[in-house]
Formats: C-alpha cells, structure tokens, sequence
C-alpha cells in the first residue's frame, strides 16, 4: 500500500508541481513530496520481513532523513506519527488504521510552528476524523478507506475557502492534492490484493492549471529557504533540542518546521540569515543534506518568465463562456466536462455572494457568460451581476436545481445568438423534474408529516414528499413520486457519504422497477445530501 501511494504520487507529481500558488513555492511540491516518500521507499523495500515494526521504522526515518521542502517535512511527519501507532500492533484493522491517521494529523500539526488551515493538514485531520467515526461502526477496511478517500477528497475541494490565496488563484492545495494520489494508490493495492505489481504511467490527463493570482506586487520578507539535518550528538535530547529550535528560529524567520526522530533534526526555515541558523544546528550537532535557495531570485526569475509566455501567447477572447454554482467533486467534473469555465463552489447551506459570483465572471475571458445559479436562493445574487458587469453580456439562466444547470448546459448551442441560446436553456428546464434525498436536523411537523432529527428526507416538487428511517427506501419512494406517464431518463448524482456499489446496486433495483426509463447513474460528491435525483 505504502509503495502503490507513493507510485502513485510519482505519476502525478507534474500536475502537483503545477497547483503551487505561492508567491515563492518550496521548490515544487509535488517534486518535494515525491523525492520525501521515495526515499521512504528505498528503505521500505531493504526490509525483509512482514514485521510491522520493521516497516514502520523505514518508513518514518526514510521520509524524515529524505523530507524535501515544507510539504515533504510535514508529509514525513504524518508518516512518523501512523508508524508510531502502527508499530505497536501486529495487524492493521480498521480501529488501528483510523488510530493512526489520526496520530500522523496530531504529529504534523505539532511539528509546524503556526499550523495554516486550507492546506495539507485539513486535509489529513478530516481525513483522520473521518476514519475513527467510520472504525466505530464498519469493520471493512476497505470500505472505510474508501469513504475516508471521498470526504478528504471534498475536503480538498473546500480548501479554496480556507486559503485566499488558492481562491483567488481557483485551485486546490498542492499539498493535499498530493496527499490525496498517496491514499488513492494505497487504496488501489488494497484492493487488489498479495498479486498486486506497484506500476503506474506517468498521467498527464488533468487540465492544465491556470494560475490567476498575480504574485507581481508580493514581496517577499525573508529570501532564503534553508534546510538541513541536524546530526545530534549523543549527549542531546533531540526532541527538546528541536523544540529550542523552532523557538530560536521563530525570531529570525518563518514557514518553520523542526522536526526530530531518534538521533536527527530536519530543519526547514525561511530567514535572511542562513548563517545564523547554521550555527544553532552546529551547536548540537554535525550538519548534512544543506539546502539554501534565493527565494528573491527566484521569484524575479519566474516573473519574467510569466511576462515573456504571455507575449507570446496573448489570450484569444472567445464568444460564449460559463459560471456555474456547484458543490462536491463529482458534481464539478461534470459541469467542467460540459463546457463550464469555472465553478463557483455553493449550494444549499453556503450560498455564494454577488461578489463571489462577480470575481468567478472576471476570470472568464468571453464576450457572453451564462451563469446557472442551480439553487433558487442564488438566482438572485446572480441577477445582481447584470447590473454591475459592464464589459460582457451576462445572461442568467434560472437554474434551481443542479439537475435542471445539467440540462440547460447541454442544451446550450454554440453558434446561435444569447438570447437564442436564453431561450432554449430556459425551456429546457420544464423537461426536468428534481429531488433529493438529505437528513433532518431537528424534531418538527411539516405537511402534517411528523419528523424526527435524523429521519431521511425525501425532497420533490417544493416540497418534502417522503420521510423514513432508511435513506434507499426513501430514494425509492421519493422517485414513485416525480415518475410520470412520460418519464424517459433518470439520472442519480450520489453524494460524499454513498459508496459507489450502492449506488450501483440502486441503478439495478431502478431498472427492474422502471424498465421503459434510461438509467444513469453518476459520482456527485456532494456533502449533506445524499442523492440528487432528476427526472426527464
């Protein structure tokens, strides 16, 4: 599993590299991550038992002695915080391994000086969190890992919202990004079993990454990142030693970590004196593996580069482009795949502002832009833009659902006029009908229909039609309620908290009930609902 990750990781590694929105990355973290897990591997693959404290041993000082970068130091702190746990059983069961993760979170989280939300460590405490809810009621390793995978994964996406600056620049943390290859590779071994070979091609199959976050005014307050191991002599205590550091370190720069395992410190810090650094770590030990870089170079190096790119290819303003309000991965790769620009995220509990809405219609670079709200409380908000965008033609489809922005985007035609295209997306939406399936949040009576705080609610037409105790009989029900004489296509959107055989097993029980209907059945991801629905 571990080896899978980090193979994973590799084949990815350029599409890593390509997220990183700083003004002065660490060098590149999907470069830093990979060379931190590969040198983890190497001594992963020396051990020659199935021992667990063996591997974890590998693994953890591997990753620290080979921890590239501030990605690669806190990836190598989650690593040694899951082998300490992992290391003392001899089987990894479901309770072990959501003990772990959580273990590798706390451990990361102390290691960084002034832990930032939006990055890496969001993503592995939600990730952990997620894990020790699940091992309390699941036993199937496989399928908590599963589960764990798609709501770090959502986590991921919120990460934007987290961190300015990845909002202003529409990507996701780099790190957790990588992160996230690691656990998918894991989960691929997993699942395949003793015969599984660790072979993954390099995968260019992502979309390039568009940075938009101009980095041209930042300056940059300490110019050199400097790392290096710290040798600790045998009269030292390492882990009070690093802590010393981190509080000396802290008065002469930032983005520290200073880490410590058995007979070593991995030092990582941005400062204008490397020398005075140098000499802290020599008044404890013997120094190797430095690492001195001039971020201030650098950057005016990159600046240039950017300036000469953009002479050469001067973006084209194209005729028609699209924002779309959207939540939850799946959900978001299926708008993108149908044209969209850019996804604002928002829905029901998180509705976004005009202003949101307004900065997603600047970075699309078109004459028209249609905007599909999705949710009838948006609609507003997004009619608000008309009044305000003066350079483009904003057109708002009165979308309420995301079923019903699926079939206005596919309904859209390039080559015919806005108002023509206006036209056709608006009708469209009295094809649709559709619903969804959540969870209630509270006691109360709605319709004359009694509901009791974690009753599944079945949501169509307005108005809340079914109320149960399981959420499948819900879904079935709730879909005997928008079925009509003429229904042709029924399409299922599972949310973050539906594994995908469920949802399978779903599609065949819908085909056997309505056999005149064209199933689909797709990954939406999307939080506290957990289908949408949509009848056509």
């Amino acid at each position: 599993m571990f080896i899978a990750g980090a193979k994973y990781l590799e084949s990815k590694k350029k599409y890593v590299d390509e997220l990183n929105v700083f003004p002065v990355p660490d060098g590149d973290t999907g470069t830093n991550m990979t060379l931190t897990i590969l040198a983890a591997v190497r001594d992963v693959q020396k051990v020659d038992s199935d021992d667990l404290q063996a591997l974890a041993k590998a693994i953890s000082s591997g990753s620290l002695r080979g921890a590239r970068g501030n990605s690669g130091v806190i990836l190598s702190q989650l690593f040694r915080g899951f082998c300490k746990e992992i290391a003392s059983h001899d089987v990894l069961d479901a309770v072990v391994l959501a003990n772990a993760l959580q273990r590798g979170s706390e451990t990361a989280y102390k290691a960084v000086m002034k832990p930032k939300e939006g990055t890496i460590l969001t993503v592995a405490r939600e990730a952990a969190e997620k894990a020790i809810e699940l091992a309390r009621v699941n036993e199937d390793i496989v399928d908590i890992l599963k589960k764990v995978i798609i709501h770090a994964e959502a986590t991921l996406q919120y990460t934007p919202e987290l961190l300015p600056v990845l909002k202003q620049a529409g990507v996701v943390d780099s790190g957790g990004q990588g992160l996230m290859y690691i656990l998918r590779g894991a989960l691929i071994a997993l699942e395949a079993g003793d015969d599984y070979i660790v072979e993954f091609e390099e995968d260019d199959t992502h979309p390039e990454v568009e940075l938009i976050y101009d980095h041209s005014g930042e300056e940059i307050k300490f110019g050199y990142c400097t790392e290096f191991i710290i040798n600790v002599r045998n009269d030292v205590e390492s882990d009070r030693e690093a802590l010393g550091l981190r509080n000396y370190l802290e008065t002469i720069g930032d983005s520290i970590v200073a880490v410590s395992d058995e007979d070593i410190i991995k030092i990582h810090v941005h400062t204008n004196d490397p020398g005075l650094a140098l000499q802290k770590g020599l008044s404890i030990g013997e120094l190797s593996n430095l690492k001195i870089d001039n971020m201030r170079e650098e950057h005016a190096n990159r600046l240039i580069a950017q300036e000469e790119l953009d002479k050469l290819h001067p973006t084209e303003l194209k005729e028609n482009g699209f924002v779309v309000i959207s939540i939850g991965d799946g959900l978001s790769e299926i708008f993108k795949g149908l044209g969209a620009d850019y996804i604002v995220e928002g829905g029901q509990t998180m509705n976004p502002s005009t202003e949101d809405i307004l900065n997603a219609v600047s970075k699309v670079n078109a004459k028209n832009v249609f905007i599909l709200p999705n949710n009838k409380n948006i609609i507003l908000a997004a009619e608000q833009v008309k009044d305000i965008v003066e350079d483009k033609q904003i057109i708002v489809i009165p979308t309420k659902s995301i079923p019903e922005g699926i079939t206005a985007i596919i309904n859209f035609e390039e080559g015919k006029a806005p108002n023509e295209n206006q036209e056709v997306m608006t009708q469209s939406l009295d094809d649709v009908i559709s619903g969804q399936v959540t969870h209630a949040i509270r006691d109360t009576v709605v319709d004359e229909k009694v509901i009791k705080e974690g009753d599944f609610l079945g949501i169509g037409k307005g108005k809340i039609n079914v109320v149960e105790a399981d959420v499948e009989q819900t879904v079935r029900k709730l879909f005997d309620s928008l079925i009509e004489e003429d229904s042709e296509l029924i399409s299922v959107y599972y949310g973050m908290d539906i594994d995908e055989e469920t949802a399978n097993q779903l599609s065949k029980d819908l085909e056997n009930t309505y056999p005149d209907c064209e199933i689909e059945v797709h990954y939406g991801g999307q939080p506290l609902y957990y289908y949408i629905l949509s009848v056509e």
